[in-house]
């Protein structure tokens, strides 16, 4: 993931607080390289290369000797003789360069429940609260006896809080989606739902942008998705601010996400109506893949897209997205340069 600057310090950033006594970042002077940052509630920020004694040490570094580090960065943040410089200095930039990306869809309940609804055979007699029913049935059954659905994400579409994000020329239907992202901190691999919250170093907000208009395949419609173009073109996940450690989040299950759309709430949900919960999601990836320190977890988004509200993304639009202790983002959409944009496909 290349490290964006389209200017050096970033202005008017939203001040959503974060919970507990610090948070993990990647920030850069005007003419520095990035590095990873100790923030603290007070908007102020320490350079961790010093603690780390490496002057080419990302937040990324942190994460790798998360366990060995963690009670050193609680005493920081509580040190009132550490000398922090404040934020407004900064550039913040996504906190941490993931090497792998999982996403996962259709799990929010009441978004599949408008999902099924809106999607049922025209020639469907019955009215919309008997196929509501019929989908809350199928939901309940699905969280007790089905896996998840997870899919893979590419770390280059990753880019910061407060960047600028480009629509693509061929992307017809752009949508937000905002979620929940688990951090890695520990290597995991085949581990239990039971104990997979032990390998979360912390959380951070993600906004799965989508080309709902490129989800499907119409050349070959018997494949299915096609996560690849309808998500991951650069800057098509906006990322951080921060990552809040696990332990200052009381519960990933009761978060509430907000959403606004140039000040209009599109998404107001929590995690209390995901079907799978972040553990389920953790372990079932670690089931086939290996976790890595600063992989991320995404969770899926809650009701509120676009395609839900008949208003699709475009040119200046700016987006809001908060999460429960997590901070808050906000990114700008922009059209492409004049160059001849070739689409996706035919």
């Amino acid at each position: 993931m290349a490290i964006r600057r389209t200017c050096s310090v970033q202005p008017a950033l939203p001040s959503e607080p974060f919970a507990g006594p610090f948070a993990l970042g990647t920030l850069s002077g005007p003419d520095g390289p990035a590095f990873p940052a100790l923030i603290t509630p007070d908007r102020r920020a320490l350079d961790l290369r010093p603690t780390l004694g490496d002057a080419t040490a990302t937040t990324r570094t942190v994460l790798e000797r998360w366990d060995e580090l963690l009670p050193t960065l609680r005493a920081l943040a509580t040190d009132a003789g550490v000398e922090r410089r404040p934020l407004a200095d900064f550039r913040v930039h996504a906190p941490v360069e993931p090497r792998q990306v999982f996403q996962c869809g259709a799990n929010y309940r009441k978004h599949v429940i408008d999902l099924h609804v809106a999607h049922r055979d025209p020639a469907d007699g019955r009215s919309a609260e008997e196929a509501r029913a019929e989908a809350a049935e199928l939901m309940d059954r699905r969280a007790a006896e089905d896996l998840p659905y997870v899919f893979i994400g590419l770390p280059s579409a990753v880019t910061g809080p407060y960047d600028d994000v480009t629509l693509p020329a061929w992307a017809e239907k752009p949508d937000w989606e905002l979620e929940l992202a688990a951090v890695i901190g520990r290597t995991a691999h085949q581990v239990p739902a039971h104990a997979a919250l032990e390998y979360v170093a912390g959380y951070t907000i993600a906004n799965d942008l989508t080309d709902r208009a490129g989800v499907f395949r119409r050349d070959m419609p018997q494949i299915g998705t096609d996560w690849l173009r309808s998500k991951n073109a650069p800057g098509f996940t906006p990322l951080g601010p921060w990552i809040v450690p696990a332990e200052a989040i009381t519960d990933p299950g009761d978060l509430r996400l907000t959403l606004k759309l140039n000040g209009r709430t599109m998404q107001d949900e929590t995690t209390k109506d995901m079907i799978f919960d972040v553990a389920r999601l953790v372990a079932y990836a670690s089931h086939t893949a290996r976790l890595l320190p600063g992989d991320l977890v995404m969770t899926g988004s809650p009701a509120g897209n676009g395609m839900h509200w008949g208003r699709l993304l475009r040119d200046g639009d700016v987006m809001d997205a908060s999460i429960t202790g997590l901070g808050a983002q906000r990114t700008r959409c922009v059209a492409p340069d004049a160059r001849p944009a070739a689409r996706a496909t035919p």
